[in-house]
C-alpha cells in the first residue's frame, strides 16, 4: 500500500506542477490581451472626443466642455473623461468622476508629461481605474491634455475566475488519478501478485498443479513462464525424490537427471562433459524480422539434450540454421535451452560444398545405406571421402580448442558422421577418454567391405576407448569387420580390440528416452489433448487413431506403413470412415535424389490411397510434412489408439520408446518393426515384419480389437521397464563403463 501512495503522490505532484505552469502562462497571456483591448477601445473613444471638445475649446465653452464630457461618460466600462490645460490644471470633467480622483494632481501632472500612450492602472478604493491621455493641439499653439478614465476590476475578476476553473479541474484530475491508479495497480499489480501468492502457496503444500492460472494483464508474463518451469522443475523433482525413496525400500533406484548429475560428477571429479554430433540440438531460424529458436528431429537429439541439462559441458556439433551465428559469440558459443541455459553449444561453419560432400554425400550417400539393409545401393565418390576428412578434422581441431585446459577430458561421439575423428583426437590428447556411440545398424564384414575406405574408417573408430551399439548382435559384427579388415587382437571374452597397443573395448548400451519428458510436454499444452478436438482442428472426423512419426527416410518403412493400412480397410471395410493415420513426417535430406524420388512416391501413393477410399470430411492418410515441436508430438502419442513404427532396419528407433513415455494412461497399443533395435527390449509391443503387408494389416486389426485388460497389461510391463531404464542409466552406464576402463588401466591377457 505504501508504494501505492508513493506512486499516486508522484503522479499528484507531476499534475499540479503542469497544471500551475500551464495556468500562468495562461493567466499571463489572458492579463496582456485584456488590457491592450483597454487601450485599444480608450485610445479611440479619446480621438472620437479629443475632435467633438476642438471647437468648444478654442471658444472657451466649458459649458459645452462639461456637457461632452457627461455625455461620454455613459460609453461601456467608461468611468468618465478628463481635460487638463498645459499646466495640468483641470479644465472640465464628467459629472460621475469622483473629486479625488480628479484631484490626483502629481500622478495626473506625470502621466500627461509622459506624453501619449504612457497609460497607466491605478487604485481607488474597491475600484481598480485606468488612465489613458491623449495630446491636444488647438488656436495653432495652445495645448490640452484628454485623461480617459475607465474601469479595469473586471480584469481582475475574470483572471481570478482562470484560476478558480483551473483549481476544480486540478481537483477533479487528482481524483481521477487516484482512482484510475489505484484500479490499474490493484487490476495489473495487486491481484496477480495475490494470485501468483496464493498458487505459490497451493504449490508448496502439493495442492496446484505446475501450470500457472491465467493472471490478469501481461505485466506478469515473464514471471509467470518463468514460475511455471519452476514449479514443473519442482514437481519432476518431487516426483523423482519419491520414486527414489520408493524404490530404495525395493533395493533398487530410479536414475534421474540429478541423479546423473550427481554420477558424472564424482566419476569425472566435477570436469565437463564434451559431446560431439553432427546434427545441433537447438537451431535458430528466422522468421522475418524474428529469430526462432527450434529443435531439430531426430532420436539423438531426443536422447543427448536431457543428459547435457543434467550433465553440463559442451555440445559441438554442425551450425546448419540459417541464424545460427547472428547468435552467437565471437568463438561460435551460446548456452542452451534458451528458457533454461544448462550447457554451452559450439557450432561449426561448413562451407556448402563441404556439407554437400561429407554430409550429404559420403555419410548419407555411403555410410547410411551401406549400414541399413533397404536395398538402397551406396554410393562412394572420392571427392566425398575428402571433404569427409577433413571435416573429421575441422571437427578435431575445434574439440581440441574446447578441451584444451581440461585434464583427461570425457569426449562422447555420435554417430557415423565422425569414424575418423577418435584417432585424430587421441593423436593429439591420448589422455583425453574417448567413446564413440553408433546409433545406427553395423552390417556384416561382406556388406561393409563394400565402402572403399573401410580400413581407414575402422582405423579411426579403434582410437576411442570405448565403441558403444544399440545391441550384441551390431558388437558382434563390428568385431567381425575388425578381424576380417585388419591385424589385430580380438578378446572375444571381454569384447575389446588390441590395436598398436591401443585397447578398444565393443559393448552394447541400448539407448532411452527421458521418461518423464512426455509429462513436460502434457503440462506445456495446458490440458490432455482431446482426439476429436485435434481432428476437427484438421477439417477432419475419425473414431480410430494410428499414427507414425519419423524423419521421411527409406529406411523408416512408411511406403509399408501406408499400404498396410490400405490392405487393412480393404480387409475390414467397417473401419472405412473411421480409422485414420495420422502421420508426422521431417523433410530429411532433400539434396539427396534418392530422398527426393522417395518423398514424390509418397506422396503419389498417399494421395492414391485417399482417392480410392474417399469420402466426406475423412481420409485414410493424413499426411502432416514439417518439422514439429516435441510438445506437438506428443499430443498426437496421446490421442492415438496405436503408434506404427515400421522400420526396414533401424538402430534402435526411439519414436517407440517416446509412445510408451507417453501413454500415463496405460493405454494404446505399440505395433514394431521385428528389425528395429527396440524389438529386442520391447516384446510387449506387436512385432512385425514390415515387409509383410498382410500381416501389419492384421496388426492394425489386432490392435483396434484387443481387449482393453491386455492393453493395459503389456502397455504397464513396456512403461515400467522403460521407467527403470530410461537414458539418464544409458548415459551413467556409457560414462561409467569409460571412466572404469581408464581407471583400471584394463589390459588384454597376452596368448
Amino acid at each position: 500500500m505504501r508504494i501505492t501512495f508513493k506512486l499516486i503522490v508522484s503522479l499528484i505532484v507531476v499534475v499540479v506542477f503542469v497544471a500551475l505552469v500551464s495556468a500562468w502562462f495562461n493567466v499571463r497571456q489572458e492579463r496582456i490581451k485584456l488590457y491592450d483591448e483597454v487601450r485599444a477601445q480608450s485610445a479611440l473613444l479619446a480621438e472620437s472626443f479629443k475632435e467633438s471638445i476642438r471647437h468648444n475649446l478654442e471658444t472657451k465653452n466649458r459649458a459645452g466642455l462639461q456637457k461632452l464630457a457627461d455625455k461620454f461618460q455613459n460609453q461601456k466600462k467608461l468611468e468618465g473623461v478628463a481635460v487638463y490645460d498645459s499646466a495640468g490644471s483641470l479644465i472640465s470633467g464628467s459629472s460621475s468622476l469622483p473629486p479625488e480622483l480628479l484631484a490626483r494632481v502629481p500622478e495626473i501632472n506625470a502621466l500627461i508629461a509622459g506624453g501619449d500612450g504612457s497609460d497607466r492602472p491605478y487604485a481607488l478604493g474597491s475600484k481598480k481605474i485606468y488612465l489613458y491621455p491623449l495630446a491636444l493641439t488647438f488656436n495653432e499653439n495652445e495645448k490640452a491634455r484628454i485623461v480617459l478614465f475607465t474601469d479595469i476590476s473586471y480584469i481582475d475578476y475574470d483572471l481570478f475566475k482562470i484560476w478558480k476553473r483551473t483549481l476544480i479541474r486540478l481537483l477533479a484530475q487528482m481524483i481521477l488519478i487516484s482512482l484510475v491508479t489505484l484500479f490499474v495497480i490493484r487490476w495489473n499489480l495487486v491481484d496477480p501478485v495475490i494470485q501468483l501468492a496464493d498458487w505459490m502457496k497451493k504449490l508448496r503444500v502439493g495442492e496446484a498443479d505446475g501450470h500457472m492460472p491465467q493472471l490478469k494483464g501481461d505485466i506478469f508474463a515473464p514471471l509467470a513462464r518463468e514460475a511455471t518451469t519452476l514449479a514443473s522443475n519442482l514437481r519432476a523433482a518431487r516426483r523423482a525424490a519419491q520414486n527414489e525413496a520408493r524404490l530404495r525400500q525395493n533395493g533398487e533406484s530410479l536414475w534421474t537427471p540429478e541423479r546423473l548429475k550427481e554420477h558424472i560428477k564424482s566419476k569425472m571429479d566435477g570436469r565437463p562433459l564434451f559431446v560431439v554430433s553432427n546434427r545441433e540440438p537447438y537451431m535458430h531460424i528466422k522468421e522475418g524480422k524474428d529469430i526462432r529458436t527450434i529443435v531439430p528431429a531426430g532420436g539423438l537429439v531426443t536422447a543427448l539434450d536431457p543428459i547435457m541439462k543434467a550433465a553440463g559441458g559442451t555440445w559441438v556439433a554442425h551450425g546448419s540454421g540459417e541464424a545460427d551465428f547472428e547468435v552467437t559469440d565471437a568463438d561460435n558459443r551460446i548456452k542452451v535451452p534458451p528458457e533454461e541455459p544448462a550447457y554451452n553449444l559450439r557450432r561449426v561453419p561448413l562451407t556448402k560444398e563441404e556439407e554437400d560432400g561429407y554430409y550429404y554425400g559420403f555419410s548419407n550417400e555411403g555410410i547410411w545405406p551401406l549400414c541399413h539393409i533397404a536395398h538402397v545401393r551406396p554410393t562412394f565418390r572420392k571427392e566425398d571421402w575428402q571433404y569427409y576428412y577433413d571435416v573429421n578434422k575441422k571437427f578435431a581441431e575445434t574439440v581440441l580448442e574446447e578441451i584444451a585446459d581440461v585434464k583427461e577430458p570425457c569426449v562422447l561421439i555420435q554417430d557415423y558422421h565422425f569414424t575418423l575423428l577418435p584417432s585424430m583426437i587421441k593423436a593429439v590428447r591420448p589422455d583425453a577418454r574417448v567413446a564413440v556411440f553408433w546409433h545406427i545398424p553395423w552390417p556384416n564384414p561382406e556388406t561393409f567391405g563394400i565402402c572403399p575406405w573401410q580400413k581407414e574408417l575402422v582405423l579411426g573408430l579403434l582410437g576411442a576407448d570405448l565403441i558403444g551399439f544399440h545391441t550384441q548382435f551390431f558388437c558382434n559384427n563390428f568385431l567381425d569387420t575388425v578381424d576380417r579388415t585388419m591385424e589385430s587382437r580380438i578378446n572375444w571374452e571381454h569384447f575389446s580390440v588390441q590395436k598398436e597397443g591401443h585397447i578398444t573395448m565393443v559393448k552394447p548400451f541400448p539407448i532411452s528416452v527421458d521418461f518423464q519428458q512426455p509429462d513436460k510436454e502434457v503440462k506445456a499444452l495446458g490440458r490432455k489433448p482431446d482426439p476429436k478436438t485435434v481432428i476437427k482442428e484438421l477439417g477432419l472426423r475419425a473414431e480410430y487413431i494410428g499414427v507414425g512419426v519419423d524423419r521421411i527416410d527409406y529406411t523408416k518403412g512408411i511406403l509399408e506403413r501406408v499400404k498396410a493400412v490400405e490392405r487393412f480397410l480393404e480387409k475390414h471395410p467397417e473401419y472405412q470412415g473411421k480409422f485414420t493415420l495420422m502421420q508426422l513426417g521431417a523433410p530429411s535430406r532433400t539434396h539427396i535424389p534418392q530422398y527426393h524420388r522417395f518423398l514424390a512416391e509418397l506422396h503419389a501413393e498417399v494421395d492414391r490411397i485417399n482417392w480410392r477410399f474417399k469420402a466426406k470430411d475423412w481420409k485414410a492418410i493424413v499426411f502432416l510434412e514439417k518439422h514439429h515441436d516435441h510438445k506437438t508430438i506428443t499430443k498426437f502419442y496421446k490421442i492415438a489408439d496405436t503408434c506404427l513404427v515400421t522400420s526396414l532396419h533401424d538402430g534402435m528407433n526411439l519414436v517407440a520408446k517416446e509412445f510408451v513415455a507417453a501413454r500415463d494412461d496405460n493405454s494404446g497399443v505399440l505395433i514394431l518393426s521385428r528389425f528395429a533395435g527396440a524389438s529386442r527390449e520391447m516384446k510387449d509391443a506387436l512385432i512385425v515384419n514390415p515387409y509383410d503387408i498382410e500381416q501389419m494389416a492384421d496388426a492394425i486389426y489386432y490392435s483396434l480389437t484387443m481387449p482393453k485388460e491386455e492393453i493395459t497389461e503389456r502397455m504397464t510391463r513396456m512403461r515400467q521397464d522403460l521407467h527403470e531404464n530410461n537414458i539418464y542409466k544409458w548415459a551413467a552406464n556409457l560414462t561409467g563403463e569409460l571412466m572404469k576402463l581408464r581407471m583400471d588401466e584394463f589390459k588384454l591377457p597376452v596368448a
